[in-house]
């Protein structure tokens, strides 16, 4: 039996020009609204016990009013929800909680919310207070916090009392890095012992290393469900496009562009204005390679056309492991290289050059072209993106160490008595 079931969920927000009328359509009487806007459409999913879910999409999309329909904080418009167990969420910095009560007396307001009785809230206090770790301040007022203290408590309670499903929406992008690490940790330990994860970020290696399985929102409409990878890539072409092209369209557009450069790449976004018209992977005595010792030196060479004058243009290289999860990423702009302009048709030919010191497993490359346009800050205008373009088998090379984690660090040791 699923423990979350979503069937045909609407959500709109409607106005009225009589209060009145908003009153009686609360009691079933059809009162047409003088405006109605549809923020969610039709969504349909399940979610298994022992799931780790990433829910993804640009502003807007209807993340967040999902969620607080999946909890109860909002009903649907349309549709039904089914929750076979009991949610611990992490919503909007400080919701739920009452700004003159202190972080205590909150904890303790929040856990009774949650059904549990006074002793089993009285016995798990110290932990949250330990986890939370505010000192003094747990004993202030909510409203003399920090927006990372409240994420603190909030997180704290949620984690505390194991929920069956547990809910983070995006609230750990305001923690330290300390204490974000700690509710990583947290995390981990709560799906090891079989909990169930319904996880709201823009950042891909969070929902690639934490989630199972991922739904895209666009414009209030599920149009992906599948593997954290096969989601993410979709989402960075979605945000590169920044257009109305819906997935279908989006797409065959990929699948034409797939055709016409004969190549393996996963996906492929492009405005036009670049092509990728060779890509290779060479070792050190320039040999091209499939497959390479651990910690060799590697170039990885690609030609690319451009269809356009690129007054500021940027080339990048991404390296993937099996899993999709990002190891390294950078571009010419990123490392501070000079960008020339280059004119309308010319060929250019990139080259990454680097010791590839990561372990023996297999990694796929991925290349981006941008024009920077005015904007020092972020690229103006995306024109080429292909993930997984190549793969490269690595073996361990005979002299390494032995070591765990990705990549060899390559340490010295001294020991003296």
């Amino acid at each position: 039996m699923s423990l979350l079931s979503v069937n045909n969920v609407g959500k709109a927000f409607r106005n009225y020009n009589s209060e009145w009328k908003r009153f009686a359509n609360w009691f079933g009487l059809r009162i047409k609204p003088t405006k109605e806007h549809w923020v969610l459409r039709n969504v349909n999913f399940e979610v298994q016990p022992g799931e780790s879910i990433g829910i993804i999409g640009l502003n807007g999309a209807g993340k967040s009013t999902l969620l607080k329909i999946i909890t109860g904080t909002l009903r649907p418009s349309e549709g039904q929800q089914k929750v076979n167990g009991r949610i611990g969420a992490i919503l909007e910095l400080g919701m739920g909680f009452n700004p003159e009560l202190t972080g205590r007396e909150n904890a303790f307001h929040t856990a009774s919310l949650m059904g549990f009785e006074y002793e089993k809230i009285k016995q798990t206090i110290p932990e949250i207070e330990a986890f939370a770790d505010i000192g003094e301040y747990f004993d202030e007022p909510i409203r003399a916090y920090s927006s990372g203290m409240q994420m603190r408590v909030s997180f704290s309670v949620a984690t505390a009392f194991q929920p069956d499903i547990l809910i983070v929406d995006e609230a750990l992008a305001v923690g330290d890095a300390h204490f974000q690490q700690k509710c990583f940790h947290r995390i981990q330990e709560f799906k090891r012992a079989g909990g169930t994860l319904l996880f709201v970020s823009h950042d891909p290696g969070m929902i690639k290393t934490l989630c199972t399985r991922a739904l895209l929102l666009d414009k209030g409409h599920l149009i992906k469900d599948g593997t954290p990878k096969e989601v993410m890539d979709l989402y960075q072409s979605l945000v590169s496009k920044s257009s109305d092209m819906g997935e279908k369209d989006l797409l065959i557009s990929q699948e034409n562009n797939l055709m016409d450069i004969n190549r393996k790449a996963t996906l492929i976004t492009t405005n036009e204005d670049a092509e990728l018209i060779d890509f290779k992977l060479y070792n050190s005595n320039l040999e091209e390679v499939v497959y390479l010792e651990s910690e060799c030196d590697l170039i990885v060479r690609y030609k690319i056309r451009l269809k356009k004058y690129f007054d500021r243009p940027a080339f990048g290289l991404i390296i993937r492991d099996k899993f999709g999860n990002s190891i390294f990423e950078t571009s010419t702009y990123a490392m501070g290289l000079e960008d020339k302009p280059i004119p309308n048709g010319k060929e250019v030919t990139v080259d990454f050059n680097f010791n590839f010191n990561l372990k023996a497993d297999q990694y796929s490359f991925s290349i981006g072209v941008a024009n920077k346009g005015f904007c020092r800050s972020e690229f103006e205008e995306y024109s080429l993106l292909m993930h997984d373009v190549q793969q490269i088998q690595v073996i361990e090379a005979p002299e390494s160490i032995f070591y765990s984690g990705t990549f060899n660090m390559k340490p010295t040791v001294n020991i003296n008595f």
